[in-house]
């Protein structure tokens, strides 16, 4: 079974294919603005930090 890619753009939510055409996060309009604007980019990794802090922790199965 593949993983299912998750968005770069919305941390840690699946691609959904929101952008008509691409297939995934590779090859996504909407990844390459984000990614390729310095301040977008920090913006979204801040968004990641803060969604990191605010998710409850996994305990081991």
């Amino acid at each position: 079974m593949k993983p299912d890619p998750r968005c770069p753009v919305r941390p840690g939510e699946p691609c959904t294919l929101c952008q008509m055409g691409a297939t995934g996060p590779r090859d996504c309009p909407l990844v390459y603005l984000v990614m390729t604007d310095d301040e977008l980019r920090a913006g979204v990794h801040a968004a990641a930090l803060r969604a990191r802090e605010t998710r409850p922790e996994e305990s081991p199965p």
